[in-house]
């Protein structure tokens, strides 16, 4: 289950990524950004115009999206 999170805490994860990123690993880096929350309204777009799928197996945080459109909305 994925976990919302405060904005001094998806900051964190961020400067860490950017670490991440800077020492020259980028897929943990992207691996922890993954971890933080997508925005609603943009996994809504991705959903439509992508598809649940790619939402599901490349494991993004959809905790903003099922607080606001229900716990099954991936699949709706």
């Amino acid at each position: 289950m994925h976990q919302l999170m405060t904005l001094d805490e998806k900051l964190a994860i961020g400067c860490k990524a950017a670490e991440l990123r800077k020492a020259g690993d980028k897929e943990g880096a992207t691996r922890l950004m993954k971890t933080v929350p997508i925005p609603h309204y943009i996994a809504k777009v991705i959903k439509e115009k992508v598809g649940a799928d790619f939402l599901i197996k490349e494991g993004w945080n959809l905790a903003e999206a099922e607080a606001e459109y229900g716990n099954d909305w991936i699949n709706k």
